[in-house]
């Protein structure tokens, strides 16, 4: 592809070198470049890849895109721009030849539920015999083939040719996590998005937002990026003030809620131990609906998911059976064991927020004690103290036991961590027990677990690796679980036999 396609559109300050030169690909890392390739020096938050430029140019680099001003020889091509990431967003999209153009994009942008309702968005456009791919947390769908994504959301130029590869094989929708660190970081500009929805707001993230206003302004830039639908939770007290933000816009606003006035909103609402149902409510007709995940949380995602496809003119019974057909979804109050002794369930709840829905779901169908084995990952030191008292606080209020241990500490001391974890945990009474090592935490809630008690694992979910340090070290709690429970059984065999082995002895 000619460079002056690539570039078109795009703002530069300062050009050196011949713009009429063919290009093979664009890479922002330096490994990455192929002969006769862009790359794209980006500023990030623990590598500069202008310290890379040289790197680039051995491995085939003959156009360079900066931030600031370098000298290289005469043979390449140098393009100054004011941001790297943003120019990488908009060569890519031109790379690609603008595939969210070709797409029915949805984009769905809040701190909790994004995966499952992106879940339930995709089962009633399957229902209806739409073909749509799936972007997010758990990976990329494109036909039923799951490949994994490095983010929540890729960056810009592995995004767009995830969207080049689902036109190619004949996909016409899609729906997309749209995390805040994506569109702070620009990874989704220059996407068509057809349709926004926003779940909810609470905090999390601040490493990078530093509070919550910055945090709220950039989960609204999706709302400025979507054409035609804004699909928003009432409830939530951010989702008023984005409701406010964009009612001027000439935009189609399409808001679900249980307790403010709504568009799309539940009626004879009934919670049980394994689902929930409800008559779902809408401006042309009702339904009954059958959530086959229990909590409120995920009526609330439900009804995001019914927004987005009422407003995309799904029938209410491709609704109704879309939803119905999600059975489970991993990772998302999963239940990963249960017997008559106990029950283990695993959910992604990471946040204040998420883990007090996750408690509250379980304790009205817990006939002993509720257990939590949970850690916090926030920022270091004060940045991330608000989070980590926050959700000791909640397992101290809602669960009858709480074992305190690591989460994904990455370079941050776990002890330090636990440490105002129990601090927090103090100040309301709460019963806990710390195990830094998290296997031996879930080892440590199944060993003191009794007949009716409910054991939540929390944080991890979906995650089958846990990132200590630098290093991602494989760790699947549901084969964790399995494996202590057996070898739990094996040795109460094995006493069983012994006792049987003295008395005939005797």
């Amino acid at each position: 592809m000619q460079l002056q396609s690539i570039l078109r559109n795009l703002d530069y300050t300062e050009i050196k070198g011949s713009l009429d030169v063919e290009v093979t690909s664009i890479a922002y890392d330096s490994r990455e470049v192929t002969t006769n390739g862009v790359f794209v020096a980006i500023s990030g938050f623990t590598v500069d890849g202008h310290d890379y430029i040289e790197n680039a140019i051995k491995k085939g680099a003959t156009v360079i895109i900066v931030e600031r001003d370098i000298w290289l020889e005469d043979y390449v091509t140098i393009i100054k721009v004011s941001d790297t990431r943003l120019a990488l967003a908009r060569m890519s999209a031109n790379f690609y030849d603008n595939p969210t153009e070709k797409l029915n994009l949805i984009g769905i942008t809040g701190t909790n539920g994004k995966t499952s309702t992106t879940y339930f968005v995709k089962s009633i456009f399957e229902q209806a015999k739409k073909s749509i791919g799936l972007i997010g947390t758990m990976g990329t769908i494109i036909n039923n083939r799951h490949f994994e994504n490095k983010n929540t959301t890729p960056e810009s130029l592995n995004l767009q040719g995830i969207f080049s590869k689902m036109v190619d094989e004949g996909i016409e929708d899609c729906i997309m996590e749209v995390s805040s660190h994506a569109l702070d970081l620009n990874r989704v500009a220059y996407c068509d998005f057809n349709t926004a929805i926003f779940t909810n707001l609470t905090p999390d993230h601040l490493e990078l937002h530093k509070n919550m206003e910055e945090y709220f302004n950039a989960k609204a830039k999706l709302f400025d990026l979507a054409q035609e639908h804004l699909v928003i939770n009432v409830d939530d007290p951010y989702g008023r003030r984005l409701i406010d933000r964009v009612k001027d816009s000439n935009k189609s606003i399409l808001t679900y809620g249980i307790n403010q006035k709504a568009d799309i909103y539940p009626t004879d609402l009934h919670f049980y131990a394994d689902y929930s149902t409800y008559q779902l409510n809408t401006p042309t007709g009702s339904v009954d609906i059958k959530v086959n995940i229990p909590g409120v949380i995920y009526v609330y995602n439900s009804l995001a998911a019914i927004a987005a496809a009422y407003t995309n003119q799904m029938s209410l019974e491709d609704i109704k059976e879309g939803i119905d057909a999600v059975k489970g979804i991993r990772g998302r109050l999963e239940v990963i064991y249960q017997d008559k002794a106990r029950k283990v369930v695993v959910d992604f709840a990471h946040t204040e927020d998420g883990l007090e829905k996750a408690l509250s779901t379980l304790r009205p169908f817990t006939k002993g004690r509720l257990i939590v084995v949970f850690g916090v990952y926030a920022a270091p030191g004060k940045d991330g103290s608000d989070k980590r008292r926050a959700m000791g606080k909640v397992a101290a209020t809602y669960a009858d036991l709480s074992i305190v241990t690591s989460d994904n500490p990455k370079e941050q001391d776990p002890n330090l961590i636990a440490k105002e974890i129990v601090e927090s945990m103090n100040e309301v009474d709460g019963k806990y027990h710390v195990e830094i090592d998290r296997r031996e935490a879930i080892k440590y809630a199944i060993e003191n677990s009794q007949e009716g008690d409910v054991i939540l694992l929390a944080g991890k979910g979906h995650e089958t690796a846990q990132v200590i340090g630098d290093k991602e070290i494989p760790f699947n709690e549901r084969e964790i679980v399995n494996e202590l429970l057996a070898n739990i059984r094996k040795n109460r065999l094995k006493l069983q036999s012994t006792k049987k082995f003295i008395k005939i002895k005797r």
